[in-house]
This record gives C-alpha cells, sequence and structure tokens, in this order.
C-alpha cells in the first residue's frame, strides 16, 4: 500500500474540496475559473486551509497542470 505524502493529500483535497464561499460558492476548488484565481491572487489569498487550495491550484492551472489533476479526479 502507498503511502499517501502531505503532496498527494493536497492534491486529493484540492480535487474533493468545494468552494465554501463566495461567487463559485459549492463549485470544486480544482473546477474554479483561472480568471477567479488570478483575482485571488492580486487581492491575496484568504488565510487557512482554503486559501492553500487556492493557491495551490492557481498555481497548477498557471503552469498547464490541470488536466494531469483532473486525470486523478476521474480515476
Amino acid at each position: 500500500m502507498q503511502e499517501v505524502t502531505s503532496n498527494n493529500k493536497q492534491l486529493i483535497e484540492l480535487i474533493e474540496t468545494k468552494m465554501p464561499f463566495g461567487k463559485y460558492k459549492g463549485r470544486l476548488i480544482i473546477d474554479l475559473p483561472e480568471p477567479y484565481l488570478v483575482w485571488f491572487r492580486q487581492k491575496g489569498f484568504p488565510d487557512g486551509k482554503i486559501g492553500g487550495l487556492l493557491q495551490l491550484c492557481y498555481e497548477i492551472k498557471l503552469n498547464g497542470l490541470e488536466q494531469m489533476v483532473k486525470s486523478i479526479k476521474y480515476k
């Protein structure tokens, strides 16, 4: 059995966690539109777990890795 690392756990949370507030409340964080994440980048990500996930999602989309992460989601 493969050990779940901290990075793996964050990716799993990214594809399973729903946005708890705002315009896209209820949408999975990985499915948030890039302009929304860019807006957070400009205004500042919230503190805590959600802010960390939003920032991770921004970096993933910025670097063109969204499809790789989504492939984990649909397995």
